[in-house]
C-alpha cells in the first residue's frame, strides 16, 4: 500500500512562522510534523510515500531526501504552483499506482490507527473513498459531512455532522473524470457521495488541525507534556 502526504499549501494562516520555512516543517517537540507522519506510515507497514510540495519545496526534499533514514522510499510530486487537493493528488497518481491509497494531510496531528485502513484497503466493500471524521472543533463548528447508519457519508442529510480528518482512503478512479490542473478534493468528493460511493467512521481518538500558530503551540506543549510522563 502507498500513501501520500499533502505538503504543498502555502501556510498563509501560519505567518509569519512560514515567512521562511514551509509548514510542514514546523517543530513540535523538536521535530517536524511532517516526520511523524511518515513515523506512523511506517509503523503501520506503510513504506513507499509520495509527497506533493510547491512552497519552498526544497526545503522539504532537503530535510526528509530519499526516506531512508525511517526505512520508507520517498518521491516527491513537484508542483509549480499550489494544485489544489484535488489537483495535486491527480497529478501524483502515476506515482500512487492503481491500487487504493492512503492520504493524509501534513498539517494535522492524530493518533489514528493507520492499521485500519491498511486492512480496508483490501476490502471487497471499499467505494471510491474512505474518510475518516471527527467531532467538530470550535474552528469548524458546523462540521464537513454527514454520517449515515452503515457508514455511508454524505455532504447532506439527517444525521450528526462531523469534521473531516483530512485522513482517507481513496481509489484512482475517483479521479477518473479529471483533467491536469487546479482543483478542490471537495467536488469530488460530493460527487462521489451522491452516487453512494463513499464510506466513513467517527474517530474519536485525538486529532488536532494544526492550523494557526497558537494551536502548533498548544499541541507542542501536549506532546512535551506526554513525553515527560
Amino acid at each position: 500500500m502507498k500513501a501520500m502526504i499533502l505538503a504543498a499549501g502555502l501556510g498563509k494562516r501560519m505567518r509569519p512562522l512560514t515567512n521562511h520555512v514551509p509548514k510542514p516543517l514546523l517543530l513540535i517537540a523538536g521535530k517536524p510534523l511532517i516526520e511523524y507522519h511518515i513515523e506512523r506510515l511506517v509503523a503501520a507497514g506503510i513504506r513507499d510515500i509520495v509527497i506533493n510540495h510547491a512552497y519552498l519545496g526544497e526545503q522539504i526534499e532537503h530535510c526528509l531526501g530519499d526516506g531512508s533514514r525511517w526505512g520508507a522510499s520517498i518521491s516527491y510530486s513537484r508542483e509549480g504552483e499550489p494544485l489544489e487537493t484535488g489537483g495535486g493528488i491527480y497529478q501524483a497518481l502515476p506515482l500512487l499506482g492503481e491500487q487504493p491509497f492512503l492520504v493524509v494531510n501534513s498539517d494535522v496531528w492524530t493518533d489514528y490507527p493507520l492499521e485500519q485502513l491498511v486492512l480496508r484497503q483490501g476490502a471487497n466493500s471499499l467505494k471510491l473513498a474512505h474518510l475518516v471524521l471527527t467531532a467538530n472543533p470550535e474552528h469548524n463548528a458546523t462540521g464537513d459531512f454527514v454520517l449515515l447508519p452503515g457508514q455511508h457519508v454524505v455532504a447532506e442529510g439527517e444525521g450528526p455532522r462531523l469534521t473531516f480528518t483530512g485522513l482517507s482512503l481513496l481509489h484512482p478512479n475517483l479521479f477518473n473524470a479529471c483533467e491536469p490542473g487546479s482543483f478542490p478534493l471537495l467536488g469530488l468528493l460530493t460527487e462521489a457521495m451522491a452516487a453512494g460511493q463513499v464510506s466513513g467512521e467517527h474517530y474519536r481518538g485525538n486529532w488536532v488541525d494544526v492550523g494557526t500558530p497558537q494551536r502548533l503551540l498548544e499541541l507542542d506543549r501536549q506532546v512535551r507534556a506526554a513525553c515527560c510522563d
